[in-house]
């Protein structure tokens, strides 16, 4: 089967976006001394310190978890190449860069080593936390105890008799009506191995099997499909 190429706008949009940031990251870090191949490489390490850094957020807000660390480097990211951006028009002279800037080109890469490690490794902790248990509260055993006079015995007074009664005959039991079986859930193979799919990625994301609620919900199907698809996966 041929696939054909559509030509997107956005696409488009994005490519030349992108070829425009790099020449910018290029000629500023050139302009700071790096010259020969490492003037290549610093715009590679700026946009993909920005990709991973928004592709970190979207994974941690998925799982509706805490991206505070991914958003400081993905502004991080933004700022290096939005300042490239604008240091090349014109507003700094390039044939006399300043001290700081070479100080900031040159430190670049340990940062963006940095950045890019603590992305790739860093697993936040969805435990919650436990409160730990109170201990109880010793009796005081210098407390004194009070003894309680036993109260006077009430007079007992004898209940008259009560005439037998013939028993009243007991009512026939109402048949109960027989359950009809539940309907069978027929779940696509389709469908199954996108389930399988789900499950797996949340296992590797959380380290447990996922739940059949969590399950409906990424699948948004109704809680008995739900379950066979569950029933199915494990």
């Amino acid at each position: 089967m041929r696939t054909k190429l559509r030509l997107d706008a956005v696409l488009i949009q994005a490519v030349i976006a992108g070829a425009l940031s790099f020449a910018h990251l290029h000629d500023l870090a050139a302009a700071a001394g790096q010259d020969g191949w490492k003037a290549w490489a610093y715009p590679i390490s700026v946009d993909l310190l920005l990709v991973a850094a928004w592709h970190r957020i979207r994974t941690l807000q998925a799982a509706d978890l805490p991206a505070g660390s991914a958003w400081c480097w993905f502004v991080i990211a933004l700022a290096a190449s939005l300042g490239a951006n604008v240091a090349t028009a014109g507003l700094l002279d390039l044939t006399d860069v300043p001290a700081w800037l070479r100080i900031l080109v040159a430190g670049w890469p340990a940062l963006a080593f940095f950045g890019g490690t603590l992305l790739a490794h860093t697993t936040p902790d969805t435990a919650p936390e436990q409160e730990p248990d109170m201990p109880a509260a010793a009796p005081d055993p210098a407390a004194p105890v009070v003894e309680r006079a036993p109260d006077p015995a009430a007079p007992t007074v004898e209940p008259d008799p009560v005439p037998e009664l013939d028993p009243a005959p007991a009512p026939a039991a109402a048949p109960v009506p027989e359950s009809a079986p539940a309907p069978v859930v027929t779940v696509p193979a389709a469908l199954v191995d996108h389930a399988r799919k789900v499950a797996d990625a949340h296992r590797a994301r959380t380290g447990t099997p996922i739940d059949p609620d969590t399950l409906r919900a990424r699948l948004g199907v109704p809680a008995p499909m739900a379950d066979a698809i569950a029933a199915q996966l494990t």
